[in-house]
């Protein structure tokens, strides 16, 4: 039910982290102003074992549409985000994510995480590191 066609690209500071298993999530508070980064479609992500687009996704990414200051973010079970040695993140911290949503926004402000920018590095989320 998440729409695979529209990525979307979200930054603000970390709430209610669970980091566990069957995977991290937690609550990501948006700033009021938010805006693509200008570099967004430039910046390198890593290879994966899976076959994913990383550029492409990047350079389609969008804005949410709705207004939501607050979005639920799901991130790749927690041995993947050890294999990739993120680091753990912390209530306060700040976050970027690109993910998906549900097809038309639709239901909660849900993201399921694709990339994540942690400390200004990139981690692929889909697989393991290739």
């Amino acid at each position: 039910s998440f729409d695979l066609a529209r990525p979307l690209y979200l930054e603000g500071r970390a709430a209610n982290v669970a980091w566990r298993n069957p995977h991290v999530e937690f609550d990501l508070e948006l700033p009021a102003d938010m805006k693509l980064p200008a570099d967004l479609a430039q910046r390198a992500v890593p290879a994966q074992s899976a076959s994913v687009d990383g550029p492409g996704l990047l350079k389609a990414a969008q804005l949410p549409t709705r207004k939501d200051r607050r979005w639920h973010i799901e991130l790749a079970p927690l041995t993947r985000l050890q294999a990739w040695q993120v680091p753990e993140i912390k209530a306060g911290d700040a976050v970027q994510v690109l993910g998906f949503t549900f097809t038309g926004e639709k239901g909660d402000a849900v993201l399921r995480a694709e990339y994540v920018w942690v400390g200004g590095k990139a981690y692929g989320l889909r697989s393991s590191p290739a």
